[in-house]
């Protein structure tokens, strides 16, 4: 599926389970504020499974850092949807990431919280196209303005910052579970999974009906979870 898509998808999840989810998972009441911006970072959690993409939406979000990244995760997880689409890299991804907020504390929630808006940014467009230097610099601005935002209306150490990241990646392995080539979802084990609804990347299915409905659902659900 496409970038913004994704981004699209993963909004959407955290919209539709961040007034329930972590009251019955810990016992926390996420405010309207925690639930707009976990949806925000969620659109951008959405692209990382494509970490090992050296040439997708997430390789040119911060030019040719992120393309460094993106190549050298290729090679280690054995090329595009193999080791990163899998449960495996899901939990690694939410272990890390409460690992972060736990021990490394504000730093890394700011670190991430940069990173997740660069990626959501990316992937939604707003930002010049192309992959040059006025694209990567509009992003680096507008995340670093955003971080500073929300730097006032987030926690000191966020708990549901890991949920952000596991429903990111799972929407993400979601949608690619829709298409043609399926997911490793039990990597290392090489079976694909697949119910091929979107039978090519960017068709009407996809770019007509599926982000459409996605976009009205999430503001549906921010309107009621968050506002309302």
């Amino acid at each position: 599926m496409l970038g913004h898509s994704h981004a699209v998808s993963g909004a959407l999840v955290f919209a539709a389970t961040a007034p329930f989810l972590p009251q019955h998972l810990w016992h926390n009441h996420l405010s309207g504020s925690e639930i707009v911006i976990g949806t925000l970072l969620t659109a951008g959690a959405a692209l990382l499974p494509d970490l090992d993409h050296h040439n997708g939406t997430i390789a040119n979000f911060l030019g040719p850092v992120s393309r460094a990244l993106c190549t050298g995760v290729a090679k280690v997880s054995g090329g595009h949807r193999h080791a990163t689409h899998s449960i495996a890299f899901v939990v690694l991804a939410g272990l890390l990431t409460w690992q972060g907020v736990e021990h490394l504390g504000r730093p890394f929630t700011l670190t991430m919280v940069f990173l997740l808006l660069a990626l959501a940014l990316r992937a939604l467009n707003l930002c010049p196209p192309g992959k040059g230097l006025a694209s990567w610099i509009t992003i680096v601005a507008l995340a670093g303005g955003g971080t500073a935002v929300v730097d006032h209306w987030m926690p000191a150490a966020p708990d549901w910052l890991p949920m952000v990241v596991v429903l990111g990646c799972i929407a993400h392995l979601l949608g690619d579970f829709l298409t043609k080539q399926g997911i490793p979802l039990f990597w290392p084990l090489g079976t694909r999974f697949e119910v091929a609804i979107v039978s090519r990347t960017g068709n009407r299915m996809e770019t007509l009906v599926l982000v459409p409905v996605m976009m009205i659902a999430t503001v549906a659900l921010l309107w009621f979870g968050a506002f309302a």
